[in-house]
């Protein structure tokens, strides 16, 4: 931001040129300006989407943990898995 401010001479026509060139020039600016800002707000957007998305997978995930008396396997990412009978895996024993 190191500009040096326009001079006016007193020649009518050529104070005018230099008054639309700043202008021009900061008119340039502001419209880089407002599209960095345009910019930020659409990646503020996606931004808060992925978040809430992220939110909903999390809650999602834990509405499906078992109470911590259940002694059930842990399955976060299919159906629930039916808890096995202890005795049906037993190999029968000879005596």
């Amino acid at each position: 931001m190191n500009e040096t401010s326009p001079v006016f001479t007193g020649n009518l026509s050529s104070d005018m040129d230099v008054l639309c060139t700043s202008i021009d020039r900061v008119a340039g600016k502001i419209q880089a300006i407002t599209e960095a800002v345009r910019n930020l707000n659409q990646n503020r957007v996606q931004l808060e989407n992925k978040i809430e998305d992220a939110q909903k997978r999390i809650q999602h995930i834990l509405s499906r943990l078992p109470d911590q008396s259940d002694g059930r396997q842990l399955n976060l990412l299919g159906a629930a898995i039916t808890p096995t009978n202890p005795e049906e895996d037993n190999e029968p024993t000879t005596h």
